[in-house]
């Protein structure tokens, strides 16, 4: 009833004689409206009241949900691509030259596609009267417990060939390929295994195993096959489509053949797959026995049949024995297939591979130019042996790191890529090293700079939407099972040296005018955008607390363990630092690798035609010597150096185990706690000026210092002091005269940075030292002199350790030139190749 007055009264206003206005605002008496409708003050207020409390609580409930929301977005930012642009353009089957290769460098040898999910197939060995529990004596992963005399590759061009030579024990192996590129899925190749022993008129025996292995990814199907005269495998992948692979015993003796055709429970247990499946059979024809495998495996505890997804051939033979491993690709042959249907084997495979070692020896040649300069042809099979090392060192791997951020309670998986990169250690690091491969590219951009810069192009595809790459590339099983668990997880607040953009600096200064070619720039122009991010990356996360200043994450503060915290993030690891970090640190190495990387994205902001201004500006202000020198300058020693607090009074003592005079029942076996820090004098703020080695130099290294600086001079001087960094192998990382020099870091962790001789910083020294010889200037002769006394000690120790011991090394010994570390470390060692060739 009320609502009808109210509706005649609204459709009708001048009927009460009233203004329509007052009934509106409710000031009006006689509108013909209850008074129960007219609201009084009190409940006015109260609605005012809640309305105004409903939009505070939906304000709050709207800004919780924007903050977990944040909170998420800031969550999934250190896992979210920088963008889903295609940096990478020729890849997989869109290159078939470089398809099949020996990308699987944890191994002795294996071969595998560049396809993420990839079959695999490798060699594995051992010798019978040598075999012990567990399959002890099974070579099949590069391992330093195996103690191999030698191996490695003698050449290798990184995309149609390899030969490599081991030695183990008596036995010497010789292992190579052929690849013959063609049709749709990458053609065909044949692979050698030369088996002999060095005891003279031995009787020796040994089982050769060939496998092949699909991943839990890889899809198709893997079947044994065998005739009178050959035995191996047909098959069909996805990225491979119908194949077959024959074994062929070229020369030789076989005593006992044998398979397995078996289901694998992951390719990091390919190993203990081939010890589980041995056994002893009774070969009626010689009446005697031999340990074989144990052939069809392929039925479930239920009775099943399953696919197998693991076959692996066994031959038991008398040395010396050859065997030819023929890969042939039957939906689309390559060039070379023979009238047999299938890739050169026996005599014409020797004949391919020998005129692809004539022609890698005369390309060496014609890109360093040792023979020109003098080198002996042993000097120079050394060159080509680290040159092979390094690209036969070249893996392709897929997978996801795991990673963490502050805003991630517990690590998350990075999303799952491919990596196409080179390794440091096939025994020791057989993974991606982001600091590591800027050394590496260095020398593979000097020999083929297109898969150097596919190497590059797949570092960048790993960047995340914060300009982040994580340091160590851990991807895949065969990755993972190498890496300690503390090591796995990489957080978003680490960095490593910008190393990659030295390789960039050195395409665009020794190949600028070929870089049109081919679509490089066009690679390059892609690059830039994530080249520019990763450079801001740097600029705003490892600032210091002073404009122009840096310092790098991810020193433990609170370490008590630590002489010294590490900085693992600089590449330096264990080389002193202020002994108690805080956020007042200043690290003169992180300014100058700043300052490098904006002169290196300046040059090539120019190059690509876009804005060069802001990176120029910032090399501008950061090379400014009088701003360094106000930084990182000690006015008492006139050496540059890091800032911070700092004392050099600290020791490793172990403490008591109980407060004097307590009663303690005695424990057997008795137990000892570790050894901690004891700080004996508080620590200041000051120049760490007692700490001279590497760290010292960058100013020089990276040539941020002018020709005419007086510092240059006296850094000069410094460098050739015998009791200082100077020594007849190599500069030492840290000088005899520094607190900390080749003092243990723990009671667990021997010295690594703090003495022992480094050959990537040896490069970067004779670099600089060229540079500067060849500037007008003071200090040109002296530069010069030093240049020239440095480079024939490198070079000759590494390739006399190289002759002594086999192998290239991790770090030399600062007091008799001996490797140390591990080996084989081709890695940055193998630059010792382009000092050689004075190529920098």
């Amino acid at each position: 009833m009320a609502r009808q007055r109210k509706a005649s009264s609204q459709s009708h206003p001048n009927k009460t004689g009233g203004d329509s206005s007052n009934v509106r605002n409710g000031n009006s008496s006689s509108s013909g409206a209850s008074a129960a409708q007219i609201p009084k003050p009190n409940q006015a207020k109260k609605r005012v009241l809640l309305s105004r409390w409903r939009i505070i609580f939906g304000c709050c409930c709207l800004g919780i949900a924007c903050y977990f929301g944040y909170l998420g977005y800031l969550e999934t930012r250190v896992n979210t691509p920088f963008d889903d642009h295609k940096i990478v353009q020729r890849s997989g089957l869109n290159d078939p030259e470089r398809y099949w290769g020996s990308y699987r460098p944890g191994t002795y040898f294996g071969m595998k596609t560049r396809d993420p999910h990839s079959l695999v197939m490798g060699l594995m060995w051992y010798s019978p009267a040598r075999l012990g529990p567990g399959g002890d004596g099974i070579r099949h992963w590069c391992e330093l417990n195996d103690r191999m005399d030698k191996y490695g590759w003698i050449q290798h061009d990184g995309r149609t060939f390899g030969v490599q030579e081991i030695h183990d024990g008596p036995l010497k192996l010789e292992t190579s390929f052929v690849k013959f590129p063609g049709g749709q899925f990458g053609g065909d190749w044949t692979a050698r295994v030369t088996v002999s022993s060095e005891m003279a008129h031995s009787e020796e025996e040994m089982s050769i195993i060939w496998y092949t292995a699909l991943d839990e990814k890889t899809g198709g199907w893997i079947s044994p096959t065998f005739s009178d005269m050959v035995s191996g495998i047909r098959g069909e992948t996805p990225g491979l489509g119908d194949f077959s692979l024959s074994l062929y015993s070229m020369n030789g003796t076989v005593l006992d053949e044998s398979y397995v055709s078996t289901v694998a429970t992951s390719l990091q247990y390919l190993r203990e797959t081939i010890t589980s499946n041995l056994r002893i059979s009774q070969n009626t024809h010689l009446k005697r026995k031999f340990i074989s495998l144990a052939g069809e495996m392929l039925r479930t505890n239920t009775g099943s049949v399953v696919e197998p997804n693991f076959i692996a051939h066994q031959l038991t033979v008398k040395l010396p024995f050859t065997l030819d491993i023929a890969y042939h690709s039957e939906g689309s042959p390559g060039p070379n297939v023979s009238s047999e249907g299938g890739p050169p084997i026996g005599e014409a495979y020797l004949g391919s591979l020998n005129a692809k070692r004539r022609e890698f020896s005369e390309r060496f040649e014609s890109t360093f130019h040792l023979k020109e300069k003098g080198y002996s042809m042993k000097e120079i099979h050394f060159a080509e042996a680290a040159l092979s090392n390094m690209l036969g060192g070249i893996g392709y791997f897929y997978g996801a790191s795991r990673v963490q951020s502050v805003h991630t309670k517990e690590p998350v998986p990075y999303w799952k890529a491919p990596l196409y990169t080179a390794v440091p250690s096939r025994s020791f690091f057989p993974r991606g090293f982001l600091w590591d491969e800027g050394f590496h590219g260095l020398l593979i951009s000097t020999w083929d700079v297109d898969i150097s810069i596919d190497i590059v192009a797949h570092w960048f595809a790993l960047m995340n939407v914060e300009g982040w790459i994580p340091r160590e590339q851990i991807l895949g099983v065969e990755a993972l099972a190498k890496v300690p668990e503390e090591f796995v997880t990489q957080r978003n607040t680490d960095a490593n040296p910008p190393t990659i953009l030295i390789v960039l600096n050195r395409i665009l200064t020794r190949y600028g005018d070929v870089l049109k070619a081919k679509g490089r720039l066009a690679t390059l122009d892609r690059l830039f955008p994530r080249l520019q991010a990763w450079f801001t990356w740097f600029n705003t996360t490892q600032r210091g607390d002073s404009p122009g200043t840096y310092r790098w994450r991810g020193r433990a503060e609170n370490s008590v363990r630590e002489l010294n915290p590490k900085t693992l993030t600089s590449g330096l690891d264990d080389y002193p630092r202020a002994s108690h970090p805080n956020d007042k640190e200043r690290h003169v190495d992180l300014r100058c690798w700043i300052a490098f990387a904006a002169k290196v994205l300046g040059d090539l902001a120019r190059l690509l035609g876009r804005d060069d201004s802001k990176y120029l500006e910032t090399y501008y202000y950061l090379s400014d010597n009088s701003l360094l020198n106000e930084y990182h300058l000690s006015p008492y020693t006139e050496t540059y150096s890091d800032w911070g607090l700092h004392t050099d009074s600290v020791v490793l003592k172990r403490p008591q185990l109980k407060p004097p005079g307590a009663q303690v029942k005695p424990q057997h076996p008795p137990q000892t706690q570790e050894m901690v820090r004891v700080t004996l004098k508080p620590p200041e703020l000051r120049y760490i000026d007692s700490t001279f080695g590497y760290v010292s130099l960058f100013p020089l290294l990276l040539e941020i210092l002018t020709a005419d600086s007086p510092y240059l001079g006296k850094m000069l001087r410094d460098i050739r002091d015998p009791n200082g960094i100077w020594t007849d192998y190599g500069l030492r990382s840290l000088s005899k005269t520094s607190p900390l020099y080749m003092k243990r870091n723990t009671e667990h962790d021997p010295p690594y940075w703090r003495g022992q001789i480094w050959i990537n910083i040896n490069y970067l020294a004779l670099k600089a030292l060229h540079h500067y010889g060849s500037q007008p200037g003071a200090y040109s002769e002296l530069a010069r002199s030093i240049y020239l006394e440095l480079r024939h000690n490198v070079v000759s120790n590494v390739i006399r350790q190289y002759q002594r011991s086999g192998y290239l090394w991790e770090q030399y010994n600062d007091k008799t030139g001996e490797g140390s570390g591990c080996y084989p470390f081709t890695g940055w060692t193998a630059l010792t190749v382009l000092i050689m060739a004075e190529q920098y």
